[in-house]
């Protein structure tokens, strides 16, 4: 907390200036074009491995990077905050692009892989539920990745599926207005790798990478 108190003065004292016209602009409205859904965990930081500006991303964050199925009539099966974001995003923010963004060391993974009838907390062992389908996952693993880390890759494919099963984004992506993608940031080397469908296997976004992403979405 006296980080944060400590931050909060030295942004006012050298940072704020050089924000203070963009941050008037942004109180007018919000423009981002990407909903990027990362875990809450504290290492994972998407606006600094991004590169992002305030006003770029409209974040859901989340234990795990979890997104409950859609049940009857378009409602989640769970807890409503996710689907509510992706409403207001899709809906009311028009993004045209969705980040599902999974990571290394990710406790949540290592929860699951160990048996998620194991976690103690009765809230925490619910919500993992969403992210412990144990469904079978055309995925390589290219990487070499420990159980844990290939299971954090292959949570990032099912997330994919699950937000494909809200009706109002189905019908995007099948209109081609929103694109749905799957990365993985990897925190011993701060790497970002995204999923290639063709390939099977997630790879790093490197300046040859960023380049074939671009050409693709053009």
């Amino acid at each position: 907390m006296k980080k944060l108190l400590n931050g909060i003065v030295e942004f006012r004292k050298n940072t704020q200036p050089e924000y203070r016209e963009k941050f008037a602009k942004l109180a007018l409205g919000q423009s981002p074009d990407t909903l990027f859904v990362a875990c809450s965990d504290s290492r994972v930081v998407p606006n600094v491995f991004a590169s992002t500006d305030p006003g770029d991303l409209f974040v859901v964050r989340n234990v795990g990077n979890l997104i409950p199925l859609c049940g009857e009539g378009g409602h989640s099966t769970a807890d409503e905050s996710e689907a509510a974001a992706l409403e207001f995003a899709l809906l009311k923010l028009d993004v045209s692009h969705i980040v599902i963004c999974g990571h290394s060391e990710c406790g949540a993974m290592h929860a699951i892989h160990h048996g998620r009838e194991k976690v103690g907390p009765p809230n925490l062992r619910s919500w993992l539920r969403h992210g412990d389908s144990r469904k079978k996952v055309d995925l390589i693993n290219s990487l070499g990745l420990d159980p844990v880390n290939f299971r954090s890759q292959t949570n990032v494919l099912e997330q994919l599926e699950h937000l494909k099963s809200y009706p109002f984004l189905a019908e995007r992506i099948a209109q081609n207005r929103t694109k749905v993608h799957g990365w993985w940031f990897e925190l011993k080397t701060a790497n970002v790798y995204a999923y290639e469908e063709a390939e099977k296997r997630f790879i790093l976004i490197d300046e040859e990478e960023a380049q074939r992403i671009r050409e693709r979405l053009s």
